[in-house]
């Protein structure tokens, strides 16, 4: 081989392994580790070789044990117990309450916008690249109805934080074992996987499993090609195919 096979063969190889092991180092922040979707990202991306470490950060532990987990216990009111937790390459949120468990709209509105918002500011300020958010069908400023409310105006404002990727996804219903009872929540689950499927105009609405949410989550993180991507309901079926590794 000529010195100048060689040199480019040698500068190939190693730029090669670079990428290769840039790929293999990603750094995630995950909120909301505990709720039904959190709780299943989580379980996905330690799976993943493309992951090296996951901090959660939290108000009690998941519970799961793994050397890629980080757990970072919190008091959202203060904000400097989470801000130092937040090095990586990209914030998944999946954060979010009831009404039922928070006990007012105030207490509702600070865990599903107030403390989603601080925590992505900081994450923005602490260079975080990219950010993934789980927000819901519906979500709009300007709507009447209090949660779509919320949700529409966190879509907003995260957006004006200039991330250099943003991606923001809005399922329906989500379907999966939850720790607390929830009988309207069920029956909605099993209309909307049972019926809304044949009706043709309302497919898009179907329930969808948290295992697909989380997919889609990963899947945006690793196909965006463009500076802000939002995704509604059926689309996050999708979006859940590209997350293979």
């Amino acid at each position: 081989m000529t010195p100048n096979k060689l040199g480019r063969s040698l500068i190939f190889e190693v730029t090669s392994q670079h990428i290769e092991t840039e790929m293999k180092d990603n750094k995630v922040i995950v909120l909301g580790a505990t709720g039904l979707v959190g709780k299943e990202l989580v379980k996905q991306l330690l799976l993943r070789e493309d992951v090296s470490t996951v901090t959660c950060l939290l108000r009690r532990t998941t519970g799961i044990s793994n050397p890629k987990l980080h757990e970072v216990i919190v008091d959202f009111d203060k904000p400097s117990s989470f801000s130092e937790a937040l090095k990586g390459d990209v914030l998944f949120s999946a954060f979010g309450t009831t009404i039922k468990k928070a006990g007012s709209q105030d207490a509702q509105y600070k865990i599903d916008y107030t403390y989603q918002y601080q925590v992505a500011k900081a994450a923005k300020e602490a260079g975080v690249k990219q950010y993934v958010l789980i927000s819901s069908v519906g979500a709009n400023a300007d709507s009447s109805m209090f949660y779509n409310r919320i949700k529409g105006e966190l879509d907003r404002d995260v957006q004006k934080l200039k991330f250099d990727q943003i991606a923001i996804l809005r399922p329906s219903v989500l379907a999966g074992k939850r720790e607390e009872s929830r009988p309207a929540e069920k029956a909605g689950i099993w209309f909307g996987k049972y019926i809304i499927p044949l009706i043709p105009y309302f497919r898009k609405f179907r329930a969808i499993p948290v295992s697909k949410v989380a997919a889609a989550m990963i899947g945006a993180w690793t196909t965006q090609d463009q500076p802000v991507l939002i995704r509604e309901a059926d689309a996050l079926f999708r979006l859940a195919d590209a997350a293979k590794d």
